[in-house]
């Protein structure tokens, strides 16, 4: 057994930090939550790990992302989303994406992600079993959406060739401990009613689309169907409580509460939606109206960071921004959204998102003695305002360490940096 020990433990299923406590971990899984003391009396042979001036609270859930997009971090910089996409992006995905493009850019991203204290993902790129067979040798937990578009590309032929690998990854991966796989249609503008109907009858499996990312791409789906996305996914049985929606910043009160009657969940990426002048996804509304949200930070390439820390940071401050009120989305509910909000959007707040006993145990443990964290007047205030993610000095899933204040045990990080500069060598190479 192993016990985590700290100053200061915050669960998330309560808001009010707990003073000398620890966790207990068997398996794992969080057998016992209590005082430090307590704990040590109660089971003298567990192996203690304390961390003597540190917080110790439930890892980070990223809920949207293209992994392997670390690799073009910084490409295409300043531009506007469909330029972007059109002039820098796609051209560059279709002359160098490969399975091993994929499995040199999700290491790199799982390397940033666990030390900043993200211990889950949710991924959605091309050739997904690559992507799975990296967060698997590296004890991260990841939802792996398989992606579905119309037209053929560098992955698939079309679209039922998609299904097909849609199937093959599923089956691969069933009943796996870390990796959980999704359906992942690209958006209502790029993936048909006809298609979105065929998803919709493949059941038991998640499925996260795009959608109502910007006013131009609901302008286009209702100059083509007459109706909001929202309406399209409904009239194809596709809204339901299996949806996970990303991004949603032009949104109406209509839609909302579509979303909300049918159970689905929202990601919103508001680094990724403000760098490219996309929008602003109205948190606010949608917490009003009980639809689960959690915190994605979209790809390293239209982010630049994959510390949901930052991400959190940014949703708490624009949701304030965009209300005109500061008691918007503070920092107590903004670490809700990135831990267990996250985890319900994923279809996961069974197994993580808080520290209690009987979840898996994905735990971040953060340094709060440096000169920004001081004095701590407010945990979680600190924990979203100041950084965190910088301060990050342990991170384990299912119990297993994966980093350890520098170091990666489950990954050969040498390697992995080795790999994004060989990548960065061979893209400049490119003529664009």
């Amino acid at each position: 057994m192993l016990l985590l020990s700290a100053p200061h433990l915050l669960t998330i299923a309560d808001s009010t930090p707990r003073a000398d406590h620890g966790v207990l971990i068997s398996d794992g899984e969080i057998v016992a939550i209590d005082t430090r003391d307590d704990l040590k009396r109660r089971f003298p042979d567990a192996d203690e790990r304390h961390y003597p001036h540190h917080v110790i609270m439930p890892g980070l859930v990223n809920t949207h992302g293209h992994l392997a997009m670390s690799l073009l971090r910084g490409l295409g910089e300043s531009q506007p989303l469909e330029e972007w996409l059109q002039t820098t992006i796609w051209p560059l995905e279709a002359r160098n994406v490969s399975a091993e493009f994929v499995r040199a850019g999700t290491e790199l991203a799982i390397a940033e992600m666990i030390s900043t204290g993200t211990t889950t993902a949710s991924d959605m790129y091309f050739f997904p079993d690559a992507a799975a067979d990296v967060a698997a040798a590296s004890g991260f937990r990841a939802q792996i959406a398989a992606p579905l578009i119309d037209f053929p590309n560098i992955y698939t032929d079309g679209f039922e060739d998609a299904l097909d690998k849609a199937a093959e990854l599923r089956e691969r991966w069933a009943g796996h401990a870390l990796v959980q796989t999704a359906l992942g249609p690209h958006a209502v503008n790029t993936v048909s009613d006809t298609s979105l109907a065929a998803i919709t009858a493949i059941e038991g499996e998640p499925v996260q689309i795009h959608s109502h990312e910007t006013e131009a791409e609901v302008a286009e789906v209702r100059a083509q169907y007459g109706r909001s996305p929202i309406d399209v996914m409904a009239d194809t049985g596709l809204l339901s409580d299996r949806l996970q929606l990303v991004h949603m910043t032009a949104i109406d009160r209509h839609d909302i509460e579509r979303v909300a009657v049918a159970g689905a969940t929202i990601s919103h990426c508001p680094h990724s939606n403000m760098k490219l002048a996309s929008g602003a996804c109205p948190v606010a509304e949608l917490d009003a109206a009980g639809i689960p949200v959690g915190f994605g930070t979209d790809g390293a390439a239209s982010n630049n960071s994959l510390d949901l820390f930052e991400t959190t940071r940014l949703a708490a401050l624009l949701a304030k921004h965009t209300t005109a009120d500061a008691a918007t989305l503070n920092a107590a509910r903004a670490l809700e959204m990135a831990t267990i909000g996250g985890a319900r959007v994923l279809g996961l707040e069974k197994r993580v998102g808080t520290l209690e006993v009987g979840k898996r145990a994905d735990v971040t443990v953060i340094d709060i003695s440096s000169v920004s964290m001081q004095p701590l007047n407010d945990l979680p205030a600190q924990l979203v305002h100041t950084g965190a993610g910088k301060e990050v000095r342990a991170t384990y899933i299912d119990g297993v360490l994966v980093y350890d204040d520098g170091t990666f045990p489950t990954l050969d990080i040498q390697r992995t940096l080795a790999n994004a500069r060989e990548w960065q060598t061979r893209l400049a190479a490119i003529d664009r």
